[in-house]
C-alpha cells in the first residue's frame, strides 16, 4: 500500500512536469507562428530576416523539446527539512519562472551523481524514477542518511539498484543514454573542464564510451557560447560504431554534434575499407608527412634543357632555364600553399614569354633586308606606329605585356607547358600518383623503395579494363595512374588509411583563391551591413522577450547570409575540411595512427580534446601502445588522465576467462573490476561452421529478449557471415561482425568464433581480450581445432555440439 502511494505521488509530479513540457512545445510553436506573421510594422527584408531566424531558433528548439519525450524526469534527490529536487533531461521552469526540474548538466544536480554512503554530500535519500511514455512504472531509492527522513517517507522506500535494473535490460542494437545510472567516476569525466586535453583509460565495460557522449551534451549546455558556433566533433572507429550511438545525443537533446569517422574527416570520401596491417603502419607513419612534402616539391619543376621553350604557330617563345628557376624560388619564398603559389609561378612565366615575343617582334626589322625600298618604307612605318606606346611610356609597354600574357594563357601549348613545370594538383591526384610510381618513391625518399614494395598490390590480371602492368596501394586490385585525369583519381575507392595522407596533401597543396577572397572583401563590407540590420531587428521583434535562447547578431546575420536554406553547424562543418571545432572526442582513441591524430589535430586548433579509450584492446598494428606516444607531439605537458576502474557491463564468471587473455597481451596489466556475478558460466563448444546456426539460435533462445553478437576472426568473417545474411545491420537479434566492427559495442549474448583464427592476427592476444569482453551475460566460444591453451579454464566446461568438420 505504501509502495502504491509513493507512485502515486511521484506520478503526480511526473504528470505537472510532462505538463509544462507540453507549455514549453506550444510556446515555441506559438513563438514560430508568430515570427511568421510579423512584420507589419518593418520593412520587408526586415521581415524576412526574422522570420528566418526564429524559424532556425524554433526549430532547434522543437527539435530538444520533442527529443527528450522519453523519461523526461527519472531523478529525485531528497536534502532534508523536506526539500526535494527532480532531475530530468532538461530544464523546466512554472509560470513564476521557479525551477520544477534541474537538467541534469547543471551543478545543481550534480549530488544525484556524486553522492555516496561514505560521501552523501548532503543527499537524504536519492530517487530513480522510471517511466514508460508518461507513466510511472518503478521506484528504487538509495538511503544515505536513514535518521534524517520522516516516519512517512521510510515505509515508501522502495526498489532495487538502479544500474543492475539498467545492465539487464535487453540490448536493441542501439546504444542508451546512462542520464539516470552515471556514476561517480564517470561523473568525473562528464564534468571535467572543458581546457586542455583529458584521456580517459577505461577497459572493457567501465562505461567510457557513454560517459564520453554525456560530455559531450555537458560541455555543450556549460559552454554553449563557445561551442555553439564551433561545434563538438565526436569521432568513432567505424560506421557500424556511429550508428550504435547515434540516438544518445538526441536523447539528451543535443543535435548539432558531428559523428564521423577518420574515414570520412575528408570531404568527398567516405573510406570504409582497411589495408593489411603492413601497409597501415607504412601509411599511418609520420615519415609519411615528409614524403608528400617533398612530392609537392617534385612537381614545382625546371625545363629539362637551358630553355623553357613553347613552340606556337612556327614561332618558338623561349625563357632561359636560370630565369625559370629564380621565379621557382619567388614563388617558393611566399610560404604560400602550393596551388595558391602557382598564379605567382605562372604570371611571372607568362611575362617572360610574353617579353620573349615582344622581343623577337622588335627583332622583325631585320627582315626589311629581304625586302624592297618601297616595301620596307612602309613596313618601317607601320611597326613605328606599333611600338610608339611602348616606346615612348613605360607603364603602357607594361600593359601591353600584361595584355600579351593573357592572350598567352588562352592557348593551349603555353598551358601544357606551363602545367608541366607547376601543375594545379588536387589531393587524390597528388596521392594516387605519387603511390603508384615506384621511381617517384625511391627519388624522394630513402626508404621509398622498402615502401613501395610494401605499398604496391599485386595485379590481379588487369580486370575491369584497368592495366595489368602497373599497380596502386590501397585497392584489392591493383590500378595504374597512366593516362588518368583529376576525375580517375577523386572516383578511387581510397582506403582509411589513405584519409590522413589526402588531408596532408591538401594541406600542402591548398586551392587558388584569389576569387573567393576578391568576393570574401565584398562580403565582409555586406555583412557589416547585416550585422548592424540584424541587431536593429533584434531590438525591434523583442526576441530576448520571447524566452529563447540568447541569438547574437553575427549568428543571426550569419544565419541569413544569402538569404537561402540555413545549415547547421554539423552541416557547414562536415563540407569544410579547415572547419575548426571547439571541441574534439575520440573513442577508441588507441586505433588512430600517428597520421591520423596529425589530420585531427587540424581540427582542433585550441587543442580542447576528450580521448577514450583502452591501450590494452589496441587492435590497428598502426596504433597506439602508450598515449603520450601519440599525444606528446602535439599535448606535451598538457594532457591529464581519468582512468575508470569498474566494469558494468561484464560480469565476474566472463572477466575470469578476460584476465587470462588480457595476461597474454602484458602480464602487468590487470582487467577492470566487475560489479556483478551470476548468470550462466561461459563455455567452450567443439562444432563445425554448419552447426554454428545451431549454436547461435541456443544462445539467442537463453537469452529470450536482446542481442546475439556473434563475432569472428578476419579469415572466417564472410564464411560465417554468409550463414547469417540478415546479421550484418546493428540493430537485428543477431548481428555477425570482426572483432574490428565490435570494439565498442556490447552484446547480451556473444559467441566468439575460430579464436584460433583470431590470436594468429598481426595483434592476436589484444583482439581476443576485445571478443570476449563484448558480452553482458553469456559467452560461447565455438572452435573447430584444439581450444587456445589461453582459454584452457574454458576446457572443463566444454561442449560438444556436433563432431563434424572444424571450422
Amino acid at each position: 500500500m505504501a509502495i502504491r502511494q509513493a507512485v502515486k505521488l511521484e506520478q503526480a509530479k511526473v504528470t505537472m512536469l510532462y505538463g509544462r513540457l507540453d507549455a514549453a512545445r506550444d510556446k515555441a510553436s506559438q513563438a514560430l507562428k508568430t515570427a511568421y506573421a510579423a512584420g507589419s510594422e518593418m520593412t520587408i527584408a526586415r521581415e524576412r530576416v526574422e522570420r528566418e531566424a526564429m524559424a532556425a531558433d524554433q526549430a532547434r528548439r522543437l527539435a530538444q523539446l520533442h527529443a527528450v519525450e522519453n523519461g523526461l524526469v527519472f531523478g529525485r534527490i531528497d536534502l532534508g527539512e523536506g526539500e526535494s529536487t527532480y532531475v530530468g533531461r532538461i530544464g523546466l521552469r512554472d509560470d513564476d519562472h521557479e525551477s520544477v526540474l534541474i537538467d541534469w548538466r547543471a551543478p545543481a544536480a550534480r549530488p544525484f551523481y556524486v553522492a555516496t554512503p561514505s560521501d552523501p554530500g548532503g543527499v537524504v535519500r536519492r530517487r530513480h524514477i522510471h517511466t514508460r511514455e508518461r507513466t510511472v512504472v518503478g521506484l528504487d531509492d538509495e538511503v544515505f542518511d536513514l535518521e534524517a527522513m520522516t516516519d512517512g517517507d521510510r515505509r515508501t522506500l522502495v526498489g532495487e539498484a538502479a544500474l543492475l535494473a539498467a545492465l539487464r535490460k535487453g540490448r536493441t542494437g542501439r546504444m542508451s543514454d546512462v542520464v539516470a545510472t552515471i556514476q561517480s567516476e564517470q561523473d568525473r569525466v562528464i564534468r571535467a573542464g572543458l581546457a586542455g586535453a583529458l584521456v580517459v583509460q577505461g577497459g572493457p565495460g567501465t562505461g567510457k564510451t557513454v560517459a564520453a557522449l554525456h560530455r559531450a551534451a555537458y560541455l555543450l549546455y556549460t559552454h554553449r557560447d563557445t561551442l555553439e558556433r564551433r561545434g563538438v566533433l565526436v569521432v568513432g572507429p567505424n560506421p557500424m560504431f556511429l550508428r550504435y550511438i547515434g540516438q544518445v545525443l538526441p536523447s539528451l537533446g543535443e543535435t548539432q554534434v558531428v559523428l564521423a569517422t577518420v574515414g570520412e574527416l575528408f570531404p568527398g570520401v567516405k573510406a570504409v575499407a582497411r589495408d593489411e596491417p603492413e601497409v597501415s603502419v607504412v601509411k599511418g607513419d609520420l615519415l609519411m608527412a615528409g614524403l608528400v612534402e617533398a612530392a609537392v616539391a617534385d612537381r614545382q619543376r625546371l625545363p629539362q634543357g637551358d630553355h623553357l621553350e613553347v613552340e606556337l604557330d612556327g614561332e618558338v617563345l623561349r625563357v632561359p632555364r636560370e630565369v625559370v628557376a629564380r621565379i621557382r624560388e619567388r614563388a617558393r619564398a611566399v610560404r604560400l600553399a602550393h596551388n595558391m603559389a602557382r598564379k605567382l609561378f605562372v604570371t611571372e612565366l607568362l611575362r617572360e614569354l610574353a617579353a620573349d615575343r615582344a622581343r623577337q617582334f622588335d627583332d622583325a626589322t631585320a627582315l626589311t633586308n629581304f625586302m624592297s625600298e618601297a616595301q620596307a618604307a612602309a613596313f618601317e612605318r607601320e611597326l613605328a606606329e606599333e611600338l610608339a606606346p611602348a616606346d615612348d611610356d613605360a607603364e603602357q609597354r607594361e600593359r601591353d605585356l600584361a595584355a600579351d600574357a593573357r592572350d598567352l594563357w588562352e592557348l593551349a601549348p603555353v598551358r601544357r607547358a606551363l602545367d608541366a613545370l607547376w601543375p594545379e594538383l588536387t589531393p587524390e591526384q597528388l596521392i594516387g600518383e605519387l603511390l603508384s610510381d615506384a621511381e617517384a618513391l625511391e627519388r624522394l625518399s630513402p626508404e621509398g623503395l622498402r615502401w613501395w614494395h610494401v605499398l604496391r598490390v599485386p595485379e590481379a590480371g588487369g580486370a575491369d579494363g584497368w592495366p595489368q602492368d602497373r599497380a596502386f596501394t590501397g585497392s584489392a586490385a591493383g590500378r595504374g595512374r597512366e593516362g588518368w585525369g583529376r576525375d580517375d583519381w577523386a572516383a578511387f575507392p581510397w582506403t582509411v588509411d589513405d584519409v590522413p595522407l589526402l588531408d596532408e596533401a591538401a594541406e600542402l597543396l591548398g586551392q587558388d583563391d584569389s576569387a573567393r577572397r576578391r568576393t570574401e572583401r565584398r562580403e565582409q563590407a555586406e555583412r557589416a551591413e547585416r550585422e548592424l540590420f540584424a541587431r536593429e531587428v533584434m531590438q525591434v521583434s523583442g526576441v530576448a522577450d520571447l524566452g529563447y535562447e540568447e541569438m547574437s547578431a553575427g549568428m543571426l546575420a550569419d544565419r541569413n547570409d544569402g538569404g537561402g536554406a540555413m545549415l547547421s553547424t554539423a552541416a557547414r562543418a562536415m563540407a569544410d575540411r579547415t572547419w575548426a571545432y571547439g571541441h574534439v572526442i575520440v573513442d577508441e582513441a588507441q586505433e588512430l595512427s600517428p597520421m591520423a591524430w596529425r589530420t585531427l589535430m587540424r581540427r582542433v586548433p585550441a587543442k580542447s580534446l576528450t580521448v577514450v579509450g583502452d591501450i590494452a584492446q589496441t587492435g590497428s598494428a598502426a596504433g597506439a601502445s602508450a598515449w603520450g606516444q601519440m599525444l606528446d607531439p602535439y599535448l606535451e605537458g598538457r594532457w591529464r588522465e581519468e582512468r575508470l576502474l569498474v566494469n558494468y557491463r561484464t560480469p565476474v564468471e566472463i572477466m575470469d576467462v578476460a584476465r587470462d587473455v588480457l595476461h597474454l597481451v602484458d602480464p602487468a596489466l590487470e582487467p577492470p573490476e566487475s560489479v556483478r556475478s551470476g548468470g550462466d558460466a561461459p563455455r567452450a563448444v567443439r562444432c563445425g561452421l554448419e552447426q554454428l546456426p545451431q549454436l547461435v539460435a541456443e544462445e539467442a533462445a537463453a537469452i529470450g529478449e536482446g542481442q546475439v553478437g556473434v563475432v569472428v576472426s578476419d579469415g572466417a568473417y564472410e564464411a560465417v557471415a554468409e550463414l547469417f545474411p540478415q546479421a550484418r545491420e546493428v540493430e537485428g537479434p543477431v548481428v555477425v561482425l570482426t572483432v574490428t566492427e565490435s570494439k565498442g559495442l556490447e552484446f547480451d549474448a556473444v559467441v566468439v568464433v575460430d579464436p584460433e583464427g583470431i590470436l594468429a592476427q598481426p595483434q592476436g592476444a589484444r583482439d581476443l581480450y576485445v571478443a570476449v569482453t563484448r558480452a553482458t551475460r553469456r559467452l560461447a566460444v565455438a572452435h573447430g581445432g584444439a581450444l587456445p591453451a589461453v582459454l584452457g579454464n574454458l576446457q572443463s566446461k566444454e561442449d560438444r555440439l556436433v563432431d563434424q568438420s572444424a571450422l
